[in-house]
């Protein structure tokens, strides 16, 4: 059997991306190790402009219920110190509150719907690849058949940090690991006598400890959340703890009310949790921050923590494996479909590997930042006192967020083109990233770019070099109007169109669409002043 696409993982990215490709009109095949979704308590929300992506899919309202549109928080974190954002317009980070296995069961049921074939129960086991495409093998118990062979013209391995497609597919994964830090989280209930009602902190051992925020002592970290009444996620960090910690016994509940003594310097008294579950009983000794050499080789190419593994400092894996996925699908959609310009998928790698280097550096500084000692304690005075900057503030959020990087466009008649617009509605736009590709008569979208790109472009949501037109362009051949500008040239479709929306017998694509930027991302240079040149430009996806 041979398919266009094949994914590798069932977990949110391995969706996501399932999603984007049938959007784009590609039926990929999903195959996932396990029978059923798991339960495992992981990641309780997303952090950054993912939120707005999902937004711009549809899904946001979908998972939340709201009826209005995502809105920036006015509070966050950045290596357990406090960002307060409440004075910056507009907000530069948004949050989504939604647990892992929820995320995924409605990205299930959309990629369902959208006709995704999923195979629950098959595991990939081997892969080889050649110039024309990927053999995969997989074992599957349960089917009527057993194991078989599947022929793909691309392999995608969404299939976590131990990914056996990126390992077969001989990509690199450099990167350090830390030995020296234990972290342990529990579900645990506290008596209710101990919170302050009106405030929700707990008083304890002379300080007061906010719930929501990471709190560092001078023995480690700790932090307190409670996500359904009763039931409160308590975490500890400490260094130098490794020796002292035999992996071979299972987390108790003691044993991390043992570790918030240490940290806290006082007893909290736990309990087991109330009601089914399932609840978190974690310990996790050391850690790993690794990046793939590449995300693509040949016809292989790896997303998510497939490609990258760091700390969950500020929540950013979610947001930076979604909008991985986000930037390849419909780039992978256009080489199926036949109409991709030559190095577009390679753009994948160009343009999200720098974002996987942003993150790595930016979870190490606040890990960094958590760490005992003196000289770290002085560091975050100065870092406290740099963030009583309003310009300090933003840049820090747009790190988080994920939206200060920037896409090399340089280059004459170079197209400035568009991973994910802003569509009004759940239908024929949003089957492609940019609708301009569709014929005059169908089309919705008119993304314009402003004037061939001299400069780095900035890419956000709301301020770019494009702008999106809600109306029809222009009929084919028709004069410009008084006062029109130059001619600009469109943003990149997602999928080809039925007929050249120039007219009969023009070339197509134009040849605009032929010529592609290659050069990699670069993170944003220093900013000026308000009252200096404008701050670099953003991108989302």
């Amino acid at each position: 059997m041979s398919v266009d696409v094949v994914i590798a993982g069932g977990g949110p990215n391995g969706l996501m991306l399932a999603c984007e490709l049938s959007l784009a009109g590609v039926r990929p095949v999903l195959l996932e190790r396990l029978p059923e979704p798991g339960d495992e308590p992981r990641a309780n929300g997303l952090v950054g402009e993912v939120v707005r992506v999902l937004d711009g899919r549809g899904l946001y309202r979908r998972f939340t219920g709201a009826s209005e549109p995502p809105k920036p928080v006015p509070f966050f974190m950045f290596g357990g110190m406090l960002l307060d954002l409440s004075a910056l317009d507009p907000g530069p980070l948004h949050t989504l509150p939604i647990p892992q296995r929820r995320l995924e069961r409605l990205l299930q049921e959309r990629a369902l719907e959208l006709g995704v074939e999923i195979r629950r129960g098959h595991e990939l086991v081997d892969m080889s690849q050649d110039e024309d495409g990927v053999t995969v093998a997989v074992h599957a118990p349960g089917a009527p058949d057993g194991d078989y062979e599947l022929r793909t013209r691309y392999l995608v391995g969404c299939d976590g940090a131990r990914s056996l497609v990126r390992k077969r597919a001989g990509i690199g994964f450099p990167g350090v690991t830390d030995e020296d830090v234990v972290s342990r989280s529990a579900h645990a209930a506290l008596p209710a006598s101990l919170f302050d009602p009106a405030t929700g902190e707990l008083p304890l051992a002379g300080e007061r400890w906010r719930p929501f925020m990471i709190h560092r002592t001078a023995h480690g970290v700790f932090s307190l959340a409670s996500f359904e009444p009763g039931v409160h996620l308590l975490s500890t960090m400490e260094w130098g703890q490794r020796e002292q910690v035999d992996e071979r016994v299972p987390m108790t509940l003691e044993e991390l009310r043992d570790s918030v003594r240490r940290v806290l310097g006082a007893d909290l008294p736990l309990s087991p949790p109330e009601g089914p579950g399932p609840h978190v009983l974690r310990r996790v000794t050391g850690g790993n921050t690794r990046l793939a050499d590449r995300y693509r080789a040949g016809r292989v190419l790896v997303a998510g923590d497939a490609a990258h593994v760091h700390s969950a400092a500020g929540g950013p894996g979610l947001n930076l494996g979604l909008q991985d996925v986000v930037n390849l699908g419909w780039k992978l959609a256009a080489e199926v479909h036949g109409w991709a310009p030559p190095g577009l998928l390679d753009t994948y790698h160009g343009e999200r590997y720098p974002v996987g280097e942003r993150v790595v550096m930016h979870t190490q500084a606040q890990s960094a930042l958590l760490a005992p000692g003196g000289e770290v304690t002085a560091l975050r005075t100065l870092f406290a006192e740099l963030l009583e900057h309003d310009e300090n503030r933003r840049r820090v959020a747009e790190l988080m967020a994920g939206s200060d990087i920037r896409y090399d466009m340089t280059g004459p008649g170079t197209p400035s083109g568009a991973d994910r617009p802003d569509p009004a509605d759940d239908a024929g736009p949003r089957r492609a990233v940019a609708a301009c590709g569709r014929s005059p008569a169908t089309s919705k979208w008119d993304l314009i770019a402003s004037r061939p790109c001299e400069k780095p472009v900035r890419r956000s949501w709301r301020s770019w070099s494009w702008r999106a037109a809600h109306k029809r362009p222009p009929r084919p051949g028709s004069p410009p109007g008084p006062g029109s500008p130059p001619p600009r040239s469109r943003s990149r479709p997602a999928s080809p169109p039925p007929e050249s929306p120039t007219g009969a017998g023009s070339p197509w694509p134009p040849a605009c669409w032929t010529r592609w930027p290659t050069s990699p991302v670069t993170a944003p240079p220093p900013r000026t002043s308000s009252t200096g040149s404008p701050r670099g430009g953003a991108s989302s996806a």
